[in-house]
């Protein structure tokens, strides 16, 4: 039976078989019955045309059908009648008195192994049973057995044939979806990983601040703040505090500034302590503006300003460009900061022309 999905390989193959197998017989049998027509003798003409013109009628269907997908039925009855009528008639069409008729046994021969690929066998069995029957009863004994031999031989050689083409397909279709599926775990897998690094490196730094404060502050430093300020780096480093706890935005910064491709004027005001979700997207969208300067804005300098609120900003003096005029499928500005900010309560904006510079701003939380 085809596949639910529509794009398998094993639903477009039944697609292909089901559209051009009828046509195919359709126009072989309209070629055979011509050539049957011009074999058959002058006092049988008036019938041979009459069956000429019920194959043209049947092979006009099945065209019909397989452009359309509409009327199997009716074509499929109008097969079966082509069929024995040109079966039925084979002793009076046939060139020579007493021979087997090539006309009927070809287009019997053909109608049941092009069945095989459009019906089921609980349709097939019964409707090549009775061509049978239509084609045996004028025939002598040895024709009627070597004909029966040569129908059950080729229909069933048909059915397997067919057969094989559905488990070839499926097999292929179980293969893909495999191969798709392990191409999604390993990008999530990728992707949790790049995540991870990221919020462990939020992390560290966080942790780091605490360590240079104790070593700046020596024996003067508060032993129960240093002890308050170790206990929930730790809650945050070992998750005991939840994947969203509170860290320092200006820590983590300073870690991207250190691996900055421009040179970087930073300028800070103390901001309070933000969600991780917050601080990472903040991180990232900082580190992919500072490269966006590197990659367009021909300059190597950049000025960093943090600010209460807590709002980031980052200004160069480059080259500039129209916003508006960015393809939709350039992804850095929409994916790598607007969307970015937007996704943990943010906002973020670009404001640039040609030859005014750019200035990225981000805001969190949004209003």
């Amino acid at each position: 039976m085809p596949s639910d999905r529509d794009t398998s390989v094993e639903a477009e193959s039944l697609a292909v078989v089901g559209r051009f197998a009828g046509m195919a017989r359709g126009a072989g049998l309209l070629v055979i019955s011509a050539f049957g027509v011009l074999a058959t003798p002058a006092e049988a003409l008036p019938l041979a045309f009459g069956l000429l013109a019920l194959a043209v009628v049947a092979a006009l269907a099945e065209f019909y059908t397989g452009h359309t997908g509409r009327g199997r039925p009716l074509t499929f009855t109008l097969t079966l009648v082509r069929a024995a009528a040109i079966c039925a008639a084979q002793i009076q069409t046939a060139p020579v008195p007493g021979e087997l008729n090539q006309w009927a046994l070809n287009v019997l021969t053909i109608t049941v192994i092009t069945l095989q690929w459009e019906w089921p066998p609980r349709l097939t069995v019964p409707a090549v049973a009775c061509l049978l029957v239509v084609q045996l009863a004028p025939l002598a004994p040895e024709d009627a057995v070597s004909t029966v031999v040569r129908v059950l031989i080729e229909g069933v050689l048909a059915r397997l044939a067919f057969l094989l083409l559905l488990r070839t397909t499926r097999r292929i279709d179980r293969l893909r979806d495999r191969r798709a599926r392990l191409q999604r775990e390993e990008s999530l897998a990728l992707e949790r990983k790049r995540q991870e690094r990221e919020y462990l490196a939020v992390l560290h730094d966080t942790a780091s601040a605490t360590f240079l404060m104790v070593a700046q502050r020596g024996e003067t430093a508060d032993p129960a703040k240093v002890a308050e300020y170790a206990s929930r780096d730790l809650s945050i480093l070992t998750g005991a505090s939840g994947r969203d706890s509170m860290v320092e935005l200006e820590a983590s910064l300073r870690g991207v500034l250190e691996q900055s491709p421009v040179l970087v004027d930073a300028r800070w005001t103390p901001v309070p302590l933000l969600p991780a979700s917050a601080a990472l997207a903040l991180v990232r969208a900082v580190r992919e503006a500072l490269v966006n300067v590197e990659r367009h804005a021909g300059v190597n300098e950049a000025v960093l300003t943090v600010e209460a609120g807590v709002r980031v900003s980052i200004r160069d003096t480059g080259r500039g460009f129209d916003p508006d005029a960015v393809p939709a499928h350039r992804r850095g500005i929409r994916g790598s900061l607007v969307e970015r900010m937007a996704a943990v309560g943010g906002r973020a904006t670009v404001t640039s022309a040609p030859g005014a510079g750019t200035t990225v701003e981000l805001v969190w939380p949004d209003g």
